[in-house]
């Protein structure tokens, strides 16, 4: 055990985190807890309400140890004091945006990420008088000039889905406190591995934990952590009202997974180098999109901001849309699948005029913008633990 105030390395944390061995059996590994409801030694109340600040296990949707367990390791991994864990990322971004905001609210928030993100606040706030107003977070006084009274919460996801643009988080959270709102980070792509965005200001972090926590495409999650008292406000009523919570199952699944985090984002990133520095001299590759290579427009703040640059390249390939349909029919090792950060490599095409209409609404210069960094459209590749040696040929035989 390391001594009293002294923090522990993150491979230990995600080994270690939440996990004592069993008090009965003595087991090492922790144990899957699928009963939905748990014996009680006296009455108690019939409302979460009336559980107090460190309620018993009652009933799964309230608590249950498994995902207790996992919310523990999350929590210590971000440096968090609490974690709520979630069905799916969508269950713990809608859990958080419609705990957080109400009618009379605003929100800020990036003007491209993840498109379920993107199309709830979008189509769904609105219609609960909750005003949106996205704009490009890369450009931190953007957000300043964005902001109003009514700001209750700035929403970023860094770096972005899917043309990786970074928000400095830093800069951001600072405008959001002086205006009296509060900060939420999707850090989906990143990881706390490679940013952690609690210590750079952000009151809320936000992961799918299908991604890269989770690691193996078997499980799907999600997260939100902060500080202790949101949290057990996001939980009484996000997951106890909402009811998305996370099966004990996931849970355990999700955790095993999250024990290798480090070491797996570690050969994410190395092969992920390898890779985009193949596909910018590529004669077949337009642009490359890469936290890591010197030619990202944002590769100072990348290397200030982030300890790991990550897994995720987006790449342009002349022909567009026809020449994407060809390659992905060609390649061998990679899977043409949606989501991401599996052990395995998965690849897939995104239409910039389908996102930029439908998903993002994007007009004007924000869609100028866009259309300069995605073109046509971008390959999204979520670089796997295969070897570098034997991905870089799969796409130069495909392009």
């Amino acid at each position: 055990m390391p001594a009293r105030g002294q923090k522990r390395g993150v491979r230990t944390t995600a080994v270690h985190g939440g996990e004592v061995p069993d008090p009965n059996t003595g087991a090492s590994a922790p144990d899957i807890t699928m009963s939905s409801t748990f014996v009680q030694d006296e009455p108690t109340g019939f409302s979460f309400a009336s559980a107090g600040d460190e309620p018993q296990f009652i009933y799964t949707r309230w608590g249950n140890p498994t995902v207790q367990m996992l919310e523990q390791k999350l929590a210590a991994l971000e440096g968090g004091e609490a974690c709520a864990a979630f069905a799916s990322g969508m269950a713990a971004t809608s859990g958080l945006l419609l705990s957080e905001l109400t009618a009379g609210d605003h929100l800020v928030i990036s003007e491209v990420n993840y498109p379920g993100t993107a199309e709830l606040a979008r189509s769904t706030l609105p219609g609960l008088g909750i005003e949106v107003t996205p704009v490009n977070t890369a450009e931190p006084e953007r957000v300043r000039d964005a902001m109003r009274p009514t700001t209750r919460l700035v929403w970023v996801e860094t770096p972005a889905n899917p043309v990786l643009r970074l928000t400095d988080i830093s800069a951001v959270a600072d405008i959001a406190h002086e205006a009296g709102a509060a900060l939420a980070v999707d850090s989906t792509f990143a990881t706390p591995i490679a940013t952690r965005p609690l210590e750079l200001g952000a009151d809320f972090v936000v992961h799918s934990l299908t991604k890269y926590i989770g690691g193996h495409g078997d499980a799907i999650g999600g997260a939100v952590i902060g500080s202790a008292g949101a949290i057990a406000s996001l939980t009484g009523n996000a997951l106890v009202h909402h009811g998305g919570i996370l099966s004990p199952f996931n849970a355990w699944l999700i955790a095993r997974g999250a024990a290798t985090l480090p070491l797996r984002m570690a050969a994410h990133e190395a092969a992920a180098k390898e890779v985009a520095t193949f596909l910018e001299a590529h004669p077949r590759v337009l642009r490359t999109l890469y936290p890591g290579l010197a030619s990202h427009p944002q590769h100072d703040l990348a290397r200030r901001q982030m300890d790991n640059f990550s897994g995720m390249i987006s790449f342009r390939v002349a022909g567009g849309a026809e020449a994407a349909r060809e390659l992905v029919g060609k390649l061998r090792l990679i899977h043409h699948a949606v989501s991401l950060g599996h052990h395995r490599s998965l690849i897939y095409w995104i239409d910039t005029e389908e996102l930029a209409a439908e998903t993002y609404r994007l007009q004007g210069e924000a869609l100028a913008r866009f259309r300069d960094e995605a073109g046509e459209g971008v390959l999204r590749l979520s670089v796997g633990l295969e070897d570098a040696a034997d991905i870089c040929p799969d796409l130069d035989q495909a392009l």
